[in-house]
């Protein structure tokens, strides 16, 4: 028993240091989300209910489907993208050449940058008058005038998804390499043998090999691309006409440019809500089609 207390008085500081710093902002956020919260009128401040989400769902300011489109617009083509090519990454890199190590270094150097700097980077590559982008595009005849990248709100979006997708390949390749690496030779051994081509190989035994890191990988890339606004706010600002706003650059706004720390929490309760859906329904499916198989 004194060993059993002596054990608890250890981890108290641990417990204490998680209880403070993930669950209270937690449950305040949460709290908040439901009063009248605004920066401006701090004596003010009340429960409210679902007044705070009301006004979200049904702003006339900012269509809150035209941010739910662009939430899932960003959320669909970064992903796909992302895992398609660092997938391919993965493969190129899995078997050992002269120099791979310094090779991955600089083809994972992006993850360990911010996301804001980024945004910046690229902001200055989509640049209409000046980007580097438009002058290689010119050099090589494929356009004739520049292109306002990320001042048309159609094309905008697009943009700020290929910045995306740039930063994100990194992580499917780390991961995916280190899969692919755990698949013993032995299974493409007998699968040649079977007369297996490599397409083959590739669907029949690398792929449900590695599925679980595969469906684990894909769940939490999903919530950070809708958790990333970083690169959005140093590309666009959320602009032009809104058409980069997702629902994190929208729940920035509301805290650090209205002040209004209630409808604020009510869009990180939303983005909550939302991803835990998602992630009921992916693992569904997942585990669904792990059983078919």
């Amino acid at each position: 028993m004194k060993k059993d207390k002596w054990y608890l008085l250890m981890i108290l500081p641990a417990i204490a240091f998680i209880c403070f710093f993930i669950f209270y902002p937690l449950f305040k956020g949460g709290l908040m989300a439901f009063q009248n919260y605004s920066l401006f009128n701090l004596k003010d401040i009340r429960f409210i209910g679902l007044e705070n989400i009301k006004a979200i769902l049904f702003s006339k300011a900012v269509s809150f489907r035209l941010i739910l489109l662009n939430t899932v617009k960003w959320l669909v083509l970064s992903l796909v993208f992302q895992f398609l090519l660092g997938f391919t990454l993965a493969l190129l890199l899995r078997k050992p050449f002269k120099g791979r190590s310094v090779y991955c270094g600089f083809v994972f150097y992006p993850w360990a940058l911010c996301g804001f700097a980024i945004g910046l980077i690229w902001s200055w590559l989509f640049n209409g008058q000046l980007g580097v982008i438009n002058d290689l595009l010119m050099k090589v005849g494929l356009i004739k005038e520049n292109i306002g990248w990320l001042s048309n709100p159609k094309i905008a979006m697009y943009s700020v998804v290929i910045a995306n997708v740039w930063y994100g390949i990194p992580y499917f390749g780390i991961m995916l390499l280190a899969a692919l690496q755990s698949v013993p030779n032995e299974l493409y051994e007998s699968a040649t043998i079977d007369g297996s081509n490599k397409i083959q190989q590739l669907f029949y035994v690398t792929i449900p090999y590695i599925k679980p890191t595969i469906v684990s990988t894909v769940l939490l890339r999903s919530m950070w691309i809708v958790n990333f606004p970083d690169l959005i706010y140093g590309m666009t600002n959320g602009g032009p006409v809104n058409s980069t706003h997702i629902l994190g650059t929208m729940m920035i706004n509301k805290v650090y440019k209205e002040f209004d720390y209630g409808q604020g929490s009510a869009y990180g309760v939303i983005i909550m809500g939302l991803l835990l859906i998602y992630a009921v329904i992916y693992l569904r499916i997942t585990r669904s089609s792990e059983g078919d198989m």
